[in-house]
Order: C-alpha cells, then sequence, then structure tokens
C-alpha cells in the first residue's frame, strides 16, 4: 500500500492528483484548508479504508502536527509527501501591504518546510519521496509577482539542499515547475492590498490543465527525475532568462504590463 499526503488537494491540481492516484489504487491523506469543498471532495471519492481528509491551515504548525499525526493513526506510513497549497498575488512589488508579502511566504515557503520536517520520520522508515510544486516564477523574474517569485525561489533552494542532505536516507525529491495551469489559484490571486485581485491575469502561451500536469507529475516520480519543467514555456522562458535576459525582461515587461496597475 502506497499513502500519499497531499496538500492543496480540494480544487486544482491537488484535487487532479488525488483522482489520479486514487484511481491507480493508492491511499490517499486530502488536507486543505477549505473543509466544505473536502467533504464534498471525500464523499466523490467514497472509501474511507482508502481516503482521509484533514482541514489544514498549512501556516498554523499545530495544525500540521495534527495532520502527521492523523495520517500515522489511520494508515501508519507516509510514503509520499505532495507540497501542493500554495497562494499568489498580483500587484507591484513598491505598493503591495507588506501583511501579503508575509502570508505569500507563510503558505508558499514556511509551511511546506515546516510539514516536511515532520513528514521526515515517516518518509525515512519508508524510504519515500517528497514533491514540491514550485513555479517558473521561481527562476525568473514575473512582473506584479515579487512575493511569489520569492517564495517559489526560496522553495526551490530549500529543496535542492535538503535533497543534498538526505541522499543517504534514500528520499526522493522531484520539484515540479509548471508555468500557467488552468486552475483557481489566480482566481484567488491577493491583490496589493490583500483582497482579492479584481484585474485578470495575464499569460504567455497555452494553459496546461490539471489532469495533464497530474499525468506528467506522476511519471516523472515513477522515473525518478529531479526536476519536472512540463511546458515549453517553462524551459524555453529558463533558458531565454539566461542566455538572453534583456529579451526576456522586454517580452514580459509588456506582456505584464496590466499586472502592475
Amino acid at each position: 500500500m502506497t499513502v500519499i499526503l497531499i496538500t492543496g488537494a480540494a480544487s486544482g491540481l491537488g484535487w487532479a492528483m488525488a483522482r489520479h492516484w486514487y484511481q491507480a489504487g493508492h491511499s490517499l491523506v486530502l488536507a486543505d484548508i477549505d473543509a466544505e469543498s473536502l467533504v464534498k471532495r471525500e464523499a466523490e471519492l467514497d472509501d474511507p479504508q482508502r481516503v482521509h481528509v484533514v482541514t489544514v491551515d498549512v501556516t498554523d504548525r499545530r495544525d500540521l502536527e495534527r495532520l502527521i499525526r492523523e495520517t500515522e493513526t489511520t494508515f501508519g506510513r507516509l510514503d509520499l509527501l505532495v507540497n501542493n497549497a500554495g497562494i499568489t498575488h498580483r500587484s507591484p512589488a513598491a505598493s503591495t501591504d507588506p501583511g501579503v508579502f508575509r502570508k505569500v511566504m507563510a503558505v508558499d515557503w514556511q509551511g511546506p518546510v515546516e510539514l516536511t520536517q515532520l513528514a521526515l520520520p515517516l518518509l525515512r522508515k519508508s524510504r519515500g519521496g517528497i514533491i514540491s510544486i514550485g513555479s517558473m516564477a521561481g527562476w525568473m523574474p514575473v512582473p506584479g509577482r515579487a512575493g511569489y517569485c520569492a517564495a517559489k525561489s526560496a522553495l526551490t533552494q530549500f529543496f535542492e539542499v535538503l535533497r543534498l542532505e538526505l541522499e543517504a536516507d534514500g528520499i526522493h525529491i522531484l520539484m515540479v515547475y509548471p508555468s500557467f495551469l488552468d486552475t483557481p489559484i489566480e482566481n484567488n490571486a491577493l491583490g496589493a492590498d490583500g483582497e482579492k485581485a479584481t484585474h485578470p491575469r495575464s499569460t504567455i502561451g497555452a494553459m496546461t490543465s490539471a489532469d495533464e500536469m497530474a499525468r506528467s507529475i506522476d511519471q516523472a516520480f515513477s522515473r525518478r527525475k529531479r526536476w519536472l519543467l512540463p511546458e515549453p514555456v517553462s524551459r524555453f522562458g529558463s533558458l531565454l532568462w539566461r542566455l538572453a535576459p534583456g529579451l526576456y525582461l522586454n517580452a514580459v515587461r509588456r506582456r505584464f504590463a496590466e499586472d502592475l496597475v
């Protein structure tokens, strides 16, 4: 039996991964801050022997401790931790309330870090794995996303160091770097004042479905890949930022101009 814990599991990519792994026969711990949606997801899967839901705020240490306790109590083990819960913002750095940056950093960096630390004893026993959902914004600057870029960059550096430190424990880490996914995360993006952003997001390239991304993540983890840049725009943008940063900056400056109002 493989036991998989997914944060942000009630919608978007988290729910797509949950459905994918449930259909493959795995047992799931679904964690999310949205209790109402979690109840609906539990009912959709309708197998209490293989599915356990936990309402969790990933910025609350006590919630994270309870999540790990319930995982061990329910299934006795943990084979894969998926750090998927996230939040973003669309606002200029200079005019964004500092509380927005604190919230984005707490959800996108501090939460995954603390949860991973708490999960390591179980993952060491199972010689399991960790999947963390980063972003191309963690590799290259995106206007209007200073806090999000900073959080995802910090996430990358933490887990790259952790990868080195866990080699002897046999714990495999996959970092995933999607670009633009068709998920609710952008619909709930924060504005400069901490309220929901009112202007639509800007994108580059085609949108990728959550189901397609879930399949790609499963394949990459099964093949023991260390990194997944699943879309061409992620790979091209990463190369352009490193080889021709001036061209990259000109392109994103034009494309994301509306996010700076």
